[in-house]
């Protein structure tokens, strides 16, 4: 996946957002969905896959294009909803891996569609618990903080430890330095999605 060229080849980061919102309305899900975005980028800076950042994020960006309209076919809408919009096949399996073992098949191959799973629901867990702190920010989060929350079921119960924690395997890493990677990833782009969001 790293040498392959026709990543690239892709449609373009603003075709991405305007379909992402003509299907999302709610600021929350747009927010995620950034926020998402925001880490693949990240990610893929780190990994060594920086010259295909734009590729991870549009992942990111378009993976729960079908979760606010149609919540009951997560990631089997999808594939209809990208291809109308002009999305090649590469990125419609990303998106639809996310969704491994809970609606679709489809398995999360290459190290970025790892990733995407692994922090999926990791992001959620992390800006739920930021929303809990005085400072309503990921900038001063620690990874203690994340794993206190992340025992207590009841806490975002929505986010499923058992992804993350199958997510963190695929990835071959520690699931307190998934944690600690992503808060990184959040703190790199909070400040940018904040003053989006404010305009929503």
């Amino acid at each position: 996946m790293h040498k392959n060229t026709n990543m690239r080849e892709h449609i373009s980061r603003e075709k991405a957002y305007e379909l992402l919102k003509k299907y999302n309305k709610e600021s929350f899900h747009i927010q995620h969905a950034l926020t998402v975005e925001g880490i693949m980028k990240w990610y893929a800076d780190e990994l060594g896959y920086g010259e295909d950042r734009e590729f991870w994020g549009i992942v990111g960006l378009l993976h729960d294009i079908d979760f606010e309209e149609y919540p009951d076919e997560h990631c089997i809408k999808a594939p209809e909803l990208l291809r109308e919009g002009g999305v090649g096949e590469d990125i419609i399996h990303a998106v639809c891996s996310h969704g491994y073992q809970l609606t679709v098949d489809v398995k999360p191959e290459h190290e970025m569609e790892k990733v995407l799973y692994a922090v999926d629901e990791l992001s959620g867990l992390i800006w739920a618990t930021a929303l809990m702190r005085p400072s309503k920010s990921v900038q001063d989060m620690e990874v203690k903080s994340v794993k206190k929350k992340y025992k207590s079921a009841n806490f975002a119960a929505g986010c499923s430890r058992e992804v993350i924690e199958r997510g963190a395997d695929m990835m071959g890493v520690e699931l307190n330095d998934l944690i600690q990677n992503t808060i990184y990833a959040m703190r790199s782009c909070e400040e940018e999605i904040a003053k989006i969001i404010e305009q929503f």
